[in-house]
């Protein structure tokens, strides 16, 4: 059977088509699925638990029908919606993975990641995921009353763009050196992640052995998704 793997969807309400290619792919290809594993970034934003709007409420529930027809759904935290909690995951009926992790994929151990880890290079970028990462500062951040919390967001938004637009593509994107090291701090040779939006399949080598760095694609004007099965693996736009 087929492992899917996605990231960076990037869901929002100014985005309806997208949201609706995602529902699709939910209620379409991802029911033959042995399993589906989401590295990050599903919604453009998410400021706690308790917000009910869309698309998050519609997106939640056809997760969690996808899950109750057997197919286990896996999420990540991304640099979007790193305020995932429990309460989350079990209104999608997912499991919460930790950033990194290791699986089995069909008997061959694999790393995976969002990926934003892996741009060391972007000193900024670290600094800022340091913070809001910190227990104590999500604690409260998520006190604060829901449009405070929201105006947050979106002035973050704003924010990572004008700061996207004033580096080099070279600073935002993985630092080889760094993929090199997780690999050999967890003694696997292949790597999944997001993030940087740039979908290829990378072949490398780390202390001297061949390795895989899977890069998963965006969503902004189409989908895109990672096929695993035992025979390998195909990233293709959908």
């Amino acid at each position: 059977m087929t492992v899917l793997f996605v990231s960076d969807l990037h869901l929002d309400a100014s985005r309806p088509a997208i949201t609706a290619l995602f529902l699709d792919f939910l209620a379409g290809e991802a029911r033959q699925a042995e399993a589906l594993y989401i590295l990050g970034d599903l919604f453009e934003a998410w400021v706690g638990d308790d917000d009910p709007g869309e698309p998050g409420a519609s997106v939640c529930a056809t997760l969690r029908a996808l899950a109750a027809r057997g197919v286990p759904v896996f999420l990540m935290r991304g640099n979007r919606d790193f305020l995932y909690g429990q309460a989350m995951a079990e209104r999608c009926g997912a499991t919460l993975l930790p950033d990194p992790c290791v699986i089995s994929l069909h008997g061959r151990p694999t790393l995976l990641m969002h990926g934003d880890l892996l741009c060391s290079d972007d000193a900024a970028y670290q600094a800022f995921r340091r913070q809001v990462r910190d227990p104590a500062w999500q604690a409260n951040f998520l006190a604060q009353p829901l449009p405070a919390r929201q105006a947050f967001a979106a002035q973050a938004r704003a924010a990572s763009r004008q700061h996207q637009a004033g580096v080099s593509e070279m600073i935002t994107d993985v630092t080889p050196a760094t993929v090199e090291s997780t690999l050999a701090s967890y003694g696997v040779d292949r790597l999944i992640h997001g993030h940087t939006h740039r979908p290829a399949i990378h072949a490398l080598t780390v202390n001297g052995q061949p390795a895989i760095r899977v890069v998963l694609g965006d969503w902004y004007e189409q989908g895109s998704v990672l096929r695993a099965s035992a025979d390998g693996l195909a990233l293709t736009a959908i």
